[in-house]
């Protein structure tokens, strides 16, 4: 069994492309040494399976001869170290995507997502785990996803973030060093055997190109420095993100926020996300135009969206970077008391932003999401932060992909929402069950919109939690959708040198 699966693993390398012919005993001898196997018998015809059940067989035959634990990080240890045996070398996979790149952006980057994928560094089989819909709001279709491939993460303080940037003193420095591609890992690092990035420039610096191993939208990749320093949001980020949407002018490329609480994942590597979906934001309209001193040629407005978005359009990028960077910093130092907006609080700076850019046909738009991290004691979370009685859905951080519309949420509301159904339509005691105690207001409250039936409760709460999630991002709005807070909005765009158009 075990032979046929090598035998089998390798075909599945030399149909994809991952290996050559002239690669075949290389390769299941390279296999051989991983599995602590001295001999092999050729298979005279093999069945080639979906590959992580193909590493799943390997796996537990290390297991049982114990060469790995049969935990799940010990096992994804050791597969990818198998995988690894069978991924083209770096200079390989650079040199074929710097061809296709020079004939055409989009075929590189289809070839380099299908390799990703090849090479189980995109986990599918996890993926698809995860349950995805849309649901319709004031805003737009919201994406949903509750993701089941890893753990509800705490909230990001600034305690976490201080303890974060002291971390990054080991090998690899962090989950995005460079020095990751070929790392074996550790039990406390994951393995990257099959990882290979790809490199370009942007604004005169390299950075390097991979997608994310659990995907949440269409071709969901990472771009990231090659050198290890801190996130940060300014001019020069602006014109990376620009000069990547030329690069590839198919993707979208956005940042994070370089604070905590509205701010990144990994803060100590300066990295962007990006990819190629059209998220509810970007389809949002503009609903206040606005005219920048000095930027005239430049379209500008406020977006219909629940946070608090500027648009910029135009055909000179170099000009699209100078106003955002005329905003930021405008926006870094303003404060609004009446607005409950404060620059910074004892020192602590409060005001950033998360930027997106995407092309439109010639045309480059930028959209600069105003952000403010402000705690107070009946909101140590933040403000402008998903509020208490939201937390039965949404508790964590709302970052790029939450901004732009994409809900990702914890893995507990799979169970939660299933058990909560059945009572919804039981009648059952909400409040009673440790699943659903926590959701019970707000089924209470939905109990009063609708009549619950096996047919129709699961859409019912889908659409539901996307109605939770719009209000979640109106939570983050620094600007609240009223008329109070358009005027406050416009009092900052004045102070930019912008008024309506």
């Amino acid at each position: 069994m075990i032979d046929q699966t090598i035998a089998a693993l390798v075909a599945y390398a030399l149909q994809k492309g991952l290996i050559s012919e002239d690669d075949r005993v290389w390769a299941v001898n390279a296999l051989l040494e991983r599995l602590h196997l001295d001999s092999y018998e050729a298979t005279a015809s093999v069945e080639i399976r979906p590959v992580n059940e193909m590493l799943d067989t390997l796996t537990d035959y290390a297991v049982s001869q114990g060469l790995c634990g049969d935990d799940p990080v010990s096992r994804d240890l050791f597969d990818t170290g198998l995988m690894g045996c069978l991924t083209p070398r770096p200079s390989q996979v650079r040199q074929q995507f710097r061809a296709l790149l020079a004939e055409d952006p989009k075929k590189a980057t289809d070839w380099y997502y299908a390799l990703s994928g090849a090479t189980n560094y995109v986990r599918w089989d996890r993926i698809r785990r995860n349950m995805v819909w849309k649901a319709p709001t004031e805003y737009g279709e919201l994406d949903i996803t509750v993701n089941l491939t890893k753990p509800e993460k705490s909230t990001t303080t600034g305690a976490a973030f201080q303890a974060a940037s002291k971390a990054a003193a080991s090998y690899p420095k962090c989950l995005l060093c460079v020095e990751n591609e070929g790392y074996a890992g550790r039990y406390n690092h994951p393995a990257r055997q099959n990882h290979r990035p790809v490199p370009f420039v942007l604004d005169g610096e390299e950075w390097f190109l991979q997608y994310s191993p659990y995907v949440y939208y269409n071709e969901h990749c990472i771009a990231f420095s090659g050198r290890h320093y801190p996130m940060v949001v300014d001019g020069h980020s602006l014109r990376q993100l620009l000069d990547f949407v030329t690069v590839f002018p198919h993707y979208f490329m956005g940042s994070n926020a370089d604070l905590p609480i509205v701010g990144g994942s990994i803060f100590t590597h300066a990295h962007f996300q990006g990819g190629r979906y059209d998220f509810a934001m970007a389809k949002a309209p503009v609903e206040t135009p606005l005219r920048f001193q000095g930027f005239e040629e430049i379209r500008a407005g406020i977006v219909k969206w629940p946070m608090s978005v500027i648009r910029l359009r135009g055909g000179d990028r170099t000009r699209i970077a100078a106003l955002g960077e005329k905003i930021l910093n405008c926006w870094r130092g303003y404060s609004d008391e009446a607005a409950y907006i404060f620059a910074e609080t004892e020192g602590v700076p409060h005001n950033t932003i998360t930027p997106i850019a995407r092309r439109r046909g010639s045309d480059y738009e930028l959209d600069l999401v105003l952000r403010n991290n402000i705690t107070t004691p009946e909101l140590p979370l933040g403000v402008y932060h998903p509020h208490p009685e939201l937390h039965h859905i949404k508790k964590e951080n709302i970052g790029l992909i939450e901004v732009m519309g994409l809900a990702v949420l914890p893995p507990r509301l799979k169970r939660e929402l299933a058990r909560l159904a059945e009572l919804l339509v039981s009648g059952g005691d909400l409040r009673s069950d440790e699943l659903t105690e926590k959701h019970a207001d707000w089924a209470e409250a939905l109990q009063k919109k609708y009549v619950f039936t096996p047919e129709n409760v699961e859409q019912i709460l889908r659409d539901e939690v996307g109605v939770v999630f719009s209000q979640v991002l109106e939570h983050a709005g620094v600007y609240k959708r009223s008329p109070a807070g358009k005027e406050a909005f416009l009092r900052f765009a004045a102070a930019v040198g912008a008024a309506e158009n």
